[in-house]
């Protein structure tokens, strides 16, 4: 499977968010290291997988009202 793997500018781009705020409010609370991101070779910049990244919006995007965000990435129907 080839994977895409973005800037954070270039996220910002494809999702018209600035890069700041994908950097401050979206890393770590909806972005996921492992998941959203990677680290290459242990260092500070970041590079996003936009296939896992697009997956998830879209998956947001069609569930019920009443999801609540879960910190591992799922929602609870509560």
């Amino acid at each position: 499977m080839n994977l895409t793997y973005l800037t954070t500018q270039e996220l910002a781009e494809k999702i018209k968010y600035n890069a700041r705020t994908i950097r401050t409010r979206l890393k770590d609370s909806v972005l996921f290291e492992g998941r959203h991101y990677i680290r290459p070779f242990g260092g500070r910049k970041t590079l996003y997988i936009w296939e896992h990244v697009e997956e998830d919006m879209a998956m947001t995007s069609i569930s019920s009202d009443f999801a609540i965000p879960m910190a591992g990435g799922g929602v609870c129907n509560g």
